[in-house]
């Protein structure tokens, strides 16, 4: 009997941690890191950048959960940027985040993306309550298009008033990045579709480069800017970070990227490099669209 009392002992916390389900994992170079850690680390940062799969419900909680953190450890100087929000309507962002807009008015006229009243919502809640500033940080979609149809030249015939929502122009681009190498290899161009792959590089890089030039505009000294955007935008210190390293390169900035794996005990090796801090979650997560 007391051997049977004994392994049941020496098994119990094998068995519990053999049910053990996590949601997701942390990893920096590699390593497993802790929550707090990597929130201490963040909050000595300037600019943060959070890289999401846009339709995971884990990297949407813990963009609140670190949101409502820094905010308290950096006492509420702290601004919230978003690649979901454009340019062309920061005034109605700050006018529900003051409060004089209401739920019903800001939705219908802000564009917001369509799984904006699960993942984005809270957040814009959080900011109205707390009373934190949030940048909508991205270029008018349809400026976007006009360059993947035509090229950045097509910027050209734009009105000065218009221009206002774009970074200066004219805006350089370059092709050895690995983000838009990648880009070509994914689109497989070859003599016949080089053209339109081009366009679509400059489209995304316009997108980069807004990003960036109205994040670094929206960060008072001192201050925090936490920003959310498709990892792709992010990941390997590239995209956004290659145009705000040319603006502020002494900014001292930290990447999350949100990566999903069959298995969260060890970081795959393809996914160390993408970002100072690592967010797994399971290939099987549940989706929020």
């Amino acid at each position: 009997m007391r051997i049977l009392l004994l392994l049941l002992l020496l098994i119990g916390p094998v068995m519990v941690k053999a049910q053990d389900r996590p949601a997701y994992r942390l990893f920096a170079a590699g390593k497993p890191v802790g929550y707090e850690a990597m929130l201490k680390k963040l909050a000595a940062a300037d600019v943060v950048f959070f890289g999401e799969q846009h339709n995971d419900p884990i990297a949407h909680w813990l963009q609140l959960q670190l949101t409502k953190d820094l905010l308290r450890l950096k006492q509420g100087q702290l601004v919230l940027g978003l690649e979901m929000f454009e340019r062309d309507v920061q005034p109605l962002v700050d006018q529900y985040t003051t409060g004089e807009l209401d739920d019903q008015a800001f939705e219908a006229a802000s564009r917001p993306w369509p799984n904006y009243g699960t993942d984005y919502k809270p957040l814009l809640q959080l900011a109205r309550k707390q009373k934190f500033r949030v940048v909508g940080t991205n270029v008018p979609r349809r400026y976007a298009s006009l360059v993947a149809k035509g090229s950045l030249a097509a910027l050209d015939t734009l009105s000065a008033a218009t221009k206002t929502w774009l970074p200066p122009l004219p805006l350089t681009v370059d092709y050895e990045l690995p983000g838009y190498k990648n880009m070509v290899a994914m689109f497989g161009a070859d003599a016949a579709h080089a053209a339109g792959v081009q366009n679509i590089i400059q489209a995304q890089a316009l997108k980069d480069a807004t990003m960036a030039y109205f994040l670094n505009q929206a960060r008072p000294a001192g201050h925090l800017l936490l920003h959310l955007n498709g990892s792709y935008h992010s990941d390997n210190h590239d995209g956004i970070l290659a145009y705000l390293r040319q603006q502020n390169p002494l900014l001292q900035v930290f990447t999350i990227s949100t990566v999903s794996q069959e298995q969260l005990a060890k970081l795959e090796k393809d996914n160390q490099p993408k970002a100072d801090f690592i967010l797994v979650v399971p290939a099987d997560m549940t989706k929020t669209y």
